[in-house]
Protein backbone atom coordinates (compact mmCIF):
# COMPACT_ATOMS: atom_id res chain seq x y z
CA UNK A 1 0.00 0.00 0.00
CA UNK A 2 1.35 3.41 -0.97
CA UNK A 3 0.21 6.52 0.88
CA UNK A 4 0.95 10.14 0.00
CA UNK A 5 0.43 12.70 2.75
CA UNK A 6 0.36 16.37 1.79
CA UNK A 7 1.93 18.81 4.23
CA UNK A 8 2.35 22.56 4.11
CA UNK A 9 4.70 24.97 5.82
CA UNK A 10 2.77 27.95 7.15
CA UNK A 11 3.65 31.14 9.03
CA UNK A 12 3.45 30.82 12.79
CA UNK A 13 -0.13 31.89 13.58
CA UNK A 14 0.80 35.07 15.48
CA UNK A 15 3.04 36.18 12.61
CA UNK A 16 0.54 36.03 9.73
CA UNK A 17 0.52 39.24 7.67
CA UNK A 18 -0.93 40.06 4.26
CA UNK A 19 0.66 42.03 1.43
CA UNK A 20 -1.86 44.81 0.59
CA UNK A 21 -0.58 45.00 -3.00
CA UNK A 22 -0.55 41.31 -4.03
CA UNK A 23 -3.14 40.33 -1.37
CA UNK A 24 -1.14 37.20 -0.54
CA UNK A 25 0.42 36.02 2.72
CA UNK A 26 3.84 37.55 3.45
CA UNK A 27 6.22 34.65 4.09
CA UNK A 28 9.63 36.32 3.91
CA UNK A 29 11.21 36.92 7.30
CA UNK A 30 8.37 35.18 9.15
CA UNK A 31 8.85 32.16 11.40
CA UNK A 32 7.43 29.11 9.63
CA UNK A 33 6.12 25.85 11.06
CA UNK A 34 4.49 22.74 9.70
CA UNK A 35 0.73 23.29 9.38
CA UNK A 36 -0.56 21.99 12.75
CA UNK A 37 -3.57 20.29 11.15
CA UNK A 38 -1.33 18.39 8.74
CA UNK A 39 0.26 16.63 11.71
CA UNK A 40 -3.00 14.69 12.10
CA UNK A 41 -2.82 13.57 8.46
CA UNK A 42 0.74 12.36 9.07
CA UNK A 43 -0.41 10.46 12.15
CA UNK A 44 -3.24 8.81 10.18
CA UNK A 45 -0.75 7.78 7.49
CA UNK A 46 1.67 6.34 10.06
CA UNK A 47 -1.07 4.36 11.81
CA UNK A 48 -2.02 2.84 8.45
CA UNK A 49 1.65 2.13 7.82
CA UNK A 50 1.80 0.10 11.02
CA UNK A 51 -1.45 -1.74 10.32
CA UNK A 52 -1.05 -2.38 6.58
CA UNK A 53 2.72 -2.32 6.05
CA UNK A 54 2.28 0.80 3.91
CA UNK A 55 4.91 3.10 2.46
CA UNK A 56 4.38 6.76 3.35
CA UNK A 57 5.59 9.63 1.16
CA UNK A 58 5.29 13.22 2.39
CA UNK A 59 4.73 15.83 -0.33
CA UNK A 60 4.94 19.59 0.10
CA UNK A 61 4.70 22.53 -2.29
CA UNK A 62 6.54 25.62 -1.20
CA UNK A 63 9.84 27.51 -1.17
CA UNK A 64 13.13 25.70 -0.47
CA UNK A 65 12.77 26.26 3.28
CA UNK A 66 9.70 23.98 3.24
CA UNK A 67 12.24 21.16 3.43
CA UNK A 68 12.10 21.54 7.22
CA UNK A 69 8.40 20.60 7.25
CA UNK A 70 9.14 17.52 5.15
CA UNK A 71 12.02 16.51 7.41
CA UNK A 72 9.71 16.77 10.40
CA UNK A 73 7.34 14.34 8.66
CA UNK A 74 10.24 11.95 8.06
CA UNK A 75 11.36 12.31 11.68
CA UNK A 76 7.85 11.28 12.73
CA UNK A 77 8.05 8.14 10.60
CA UNK A 78 7.40 8.89 6.91
CA UNK A 79 9.57 6.78 4.59
CA UNK A 80 10.42 9.49 2.07
CA UNK A 81 9.59 13.08 1.15
CA UNK A 82 9.35 15.19 -2.00
CA UNK A 83 9.57 18.98 -2.30
CA UNK A 84 7.61 20.69 -5.07
CA UNK A 85 9.23 24.08 -5.54
CA UNK A 86 9.56 26.71 -8.26
CA UNK A 87 9.36 30.49 -8.25
CA UNK A 88 6.71 30.15 -10.95
CA UNK A 89 4.40 28.53 -8.35
CA UNK A 90 4.40 31.64 -6.11
CA UNK A 91 0.99 33.19 -5.52
CA UNK A 92 -0.96 30.08 -6.55
CA UNK A 93 -4.47 29.94 -5.11
CA UNK A 94 -6.01 26.66 -3.93
CA UNK A 95 -7.06 25.61 -7.44
CA UNK A 96 -3.60 26.18 -8.91
CA UNK A 97 -1.97 24.57 -5.88
CA UNK A 98 -4.16 21.49 -6.29
CA UNK A 99 -3.23 21.28 -9.95
CA UNK A 100 0.49 21.42 -9.12
CA UNK A 101 0.27 18.86 -6.29
CA UNK A 102 -1.79 16.53 -8.48
CA UNK A 103 0.93 16.78 -11.14
CA UNK A 104 3.58 15.91 -8.57
CA UNK A 105 1.66 12.89 -7.31
CA UNK A 106 1.16 11.66 -10.88
CA UNK A 107 4.90 12.01 -11.40
CA UNK A 108 5.60 9.88 -8.33
CA UNK A 109 3.45 7.02 -9.59
CA UNK A 110 0.29 5.33 -8.40
CA UNK A 111 -0.86 5.78 -4.80
CA UNK A 112 -3.59 3.88 -2.98
CA UNK A 113 -4.43 6.76 -0.67
CA UNK A 114 -3.76 10.50 -0.41
CA UNK A 115 -4.16 12.12 3.00
CA UNK A 116 -4.53 15.83 3.78
CA UNK A 117 -5.19 17.88 6.88
CA UNK A 118 -8.61 19.44 7.28
CA UNK A 119 -7.28 22.85 6.20
CA UNK A 120 -4.22 25.10 6.38
CA UNK A 121 -4.08 27.70 9.14
CA UNK A 122 -2.87 30.45 6.80
CA UNK A 123 -5.70 30.15 4.25
CA UNK A 124 -8.39 28.33 6.25
CA UNK A 125 -10.23 27.15 3.12
CA UNK A 126 -10.06 23.35 3.29
CA UNK A 127 -10.22 23.27 -0.51
CA UNK A 128 -6.93 21.71 -1.62
CA UNK A 129 -7.77 18.11 -0.71
CA UNK A 130 -11.10 17.97 -2.59
CA UNK A 131 -9.73 19.98 -5.53
CA UNK A 132 -6.74 17.67 -5.82
CA UNK A 133 -9.13 14.70 -5.85
CA UNK A 134 -11.01 16.36 -8.70
CA UNK A 135 -7.76 16.93 -10.62
CA UNK A 136 -6.83 13.26 -10.18
CA UNK A 137 -10.39 12.02 -10.81
CA UNK A 138 -10.48 10.23 -7.45
CA UNK A 139 -13.21 9.86 -4.81
CA UNK A 140 -12.82 12.07 -1.74
CA UNK A 141 -14.16 12.01 1.83
CA UNK A 142 -13.69 15.02 4.08
CA UNK A 143 -13.68 15.53 7.87
CA UNK A 144 -12.66 11.91 8.51
CA UNK A 145 -12.33 11.18 12.24
CA UNK A 146 -11.66 7.44 12.17
CA UNK A 147 -10.22 4.90 9.73
CA UNK A 148 -11.64 1.53 10.68
CA UNK A 149 -10.26 -1.09 8.33
CA UNK A 150 -9.12 -1.89 4.81
CA UNK A 151 -10.90 -4.82 3.21
CA UNK A 152 -10.93 -5.95 -0.43
CA UNK A 153 -9.67 -2.58 -1.64
CA UNK A 154 -12.29 -0.64 0.33
CA UNK A 155 -11.52 1.62 3.25
CA UNK A 156 -14.10 1.64 6.05
CA UNK A 157 -14.19 5.11 7.60
CA UNK A 158 -16.29 7.52 9.62
CA UNK A 159 -16.56 11.27 9.20
CA UNK A 160 -17.88 14.15 11.26
CA UNK A 161 -21.14 15.74 10.14
CA UNK A 162 -23.34 18.34 11.83
CA UNK A 163 -25.65 15.70 13.30
CA UNK A 164 -22.86 13.44 14.58
CA UNK A 165 -20.85 10.86 12.63
CA UNK A 166 -21.40 9.16 9.31
CA UNK A 167 -20.01 5.70 8.51
CA UNK A 168 -19.15 4.79 4.94
CA UNK A 169 -16.70 2.97 2.72
CA UNK A 170 -14.53 4.27 -0.09
CA UNK A 171 -13.03 2.29 -2.93
CA UNK A 172 -9.32 2.92 -3.26
CA UNK A 173 -7.50 4.80 -4.64
CA UNK A 174 -8.95 7.90 -3.05
CA UNK A 175 -8.37 11.07 -1.05
CA UNK A 176 -9.17 11.74 2.62
CA UNK A 177 -9.01 14.94 4.64
CA UNK A 178 -8.82 14.27 8.36
CA UNK A 179 -9.74 16.14 11.54
CA UNK A 180 -8.07 16.23 14.96
CA UNK A 181 -10.11 13.31 16.28
CA UNK A 182 -8.21 10.96 13.94
CA UNK A 183 -5.48 10.60 16.58
CA UNK A 184 -2.91 12.52 18.59
CA UNK A 185 0.20 13.18 16.45
CA UNK A 186 3.27 11.33 17.68
CA UNK A 187 6.53 13.06 18.45
CA UNK A 188 9.56 12.68 16.17
CA UNK A 189 11.89 9.93 17.36
CA UNK A 190 15.64 10.21 17.79
CA UNK A 191 16.17 7.65 15.04
CA UNK A 192 13.73 9.53 12.84
CA UNK A 193 15.57 12.80 13.42
CA UNK A 194 18.85 11.20 12.42
CA UNK A 195 17.26 9.81 9.26
CA UNK A 196 15.73 13.21 8.40
CA UNK A 197 19.00 15.05 9.05
CA UNK A 198 20.94 12.93 6.57
CA UNK A 199 18.16 12.58 4.01
CA UNK A 200 18.56 14.26 0.64
CA UNK A 201 15.14 15.29 -0.56
CA UNK A 202 14.40 15.22 -4.30
CA UNK A 203 12.65 18.26 -5.72
CA UNK A 204 10.15 18.73 -8.53
CA UNK A 205 9.89 22.02 -10.42
CA UNK A 206 7.90 23.38 -13.35
CA UNK A 207 10.21 21.78 -15.91
CA UNK A 208 10.13 18.41 -14.12
CA UNK A 209 6.34 18.32 -13.93
CA UNK A 210 5.69 19.76 -17.42
CA UNK A 211 2.67 21.73 -16.24
CA UNK A 212 0.60 24.24 -18.18
CA UNK A 213 2.10 27.64 -17.27
CA UNK A 214 -1.26 29.34 -17.71
CA UNK A 215 -2.70 27.35 -14.79
CA UNK A 216 -0.12 28.10 -12.10
CA UNK A 217 1.07 31.03 -10.01
CA UNK A 218 -0.75 34.27 -9.39
CA UNK A 219 -1.66 34.79 -13.06
CA UNK A 220 -3.00 31.25 -13.37
CA UNK A 221 -5.18 31.47 -10.27
CA UNK A 222 -8.91 31.91 -10.97
CA UNK A 223 -9.68 33.36 -7.53
CA UNK A 224 -8.59 36.74 -6.19
CA UNK A 225 -8.56 38.38 -2.78
CA UNK A 226 -10.34 41.66 -3.51
CA UNK A 227 -10.18 43.23 -0.07
CA UNK A 228 -8.24 42.82 3.16
CA UNK A 229 -9.50 44.43 6.33
CA UNK A 230 -9.69 43.95 10.08
CA UNK A 231 -13.25 43.23 11.22
CA UNK A 232 -14.64 45.95 13.45
CA UNK A 233 -15.43 44.76 16.95
CA UNK A 234 -18.74 46.18 18.16
CA UNK A 235 -19.37 45.81 21.86
CA UNK A 236 -22.56 47.86 22.27
CA UNK A 237 -24.73 45.44 24.22
CA UNK A 238 -28.33 45.80 25.30
CA UNK A 239 -30.00 43.45 27.77
CA UNK A 240 -33.66 42.83 26.94
CA UNK A 241 -35.80 41.12 29.56
CA UNK A 242 -39.02 40.23 27.77
CA UNK A 243 -40.88 37.51 25.90
CA UNK A 244 -38.98 35.68 23.13
CA UNK A 245 -40.89 37.47 20.37
CA UNK A 246 -39.93 40.86 21.81
CA UNK A 247 -36.28 39.84 22.14
CA UNK A 248 -36.20 38.68 18.51
CA UNK A 249 -37.79 41.93 17.32
CA UNK A 250 -35.26 43.97 19.29
CA UNK A 251 -32.39 41.95 17.82
CA UNK A 252 -33.65 42.39 14.25
CA UNK A 253 -34.10 46.14 14.75
CA UNK A 254 -30.55 46.40 16.13
CA UNK A 255 -29.09 44.54 13.13
CA UNK A 256 -31.03 46.63 10.64
CA UNK A 257 -29.87 49.83 12.35
CA UNK A 258 -26.27 48.61 12.27
CA UNK A 259 -26.51 47.80 8.52
CA UNK A 260 -28.01 51.21 7.79
CA UNK A 261 -25.15 52.93 9.63
CA UNK A 262 -22.61 50.96 7.60
CA UNK A 263 -24.24 51.73 4.27
CA UNK A 264 -24.60 55.42 5.03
Amino acid sequence: MRIAVCVKQVPETKSVKMDPETRTVIRQGVQAIINPLDLYAIEAALELKERCNAQVTAVSMGPPQAVSALKEAVAMGADEAILVSDRAFAGSDTWATSYILAGAIKQLGEFDLILCGERATDGDTGQVGPEMAAALNLPVVTYVNHINELQDGQLKISRLVESGTEKLSMQLPGVLTVVKEIGEPRLPTFRGKLKAKNLELPSFNLETLKLDKSLIGLKGSPTRVVKIFRPEVVRNCKLVRAETEVQVAEAVDAMLAFMEDKSA
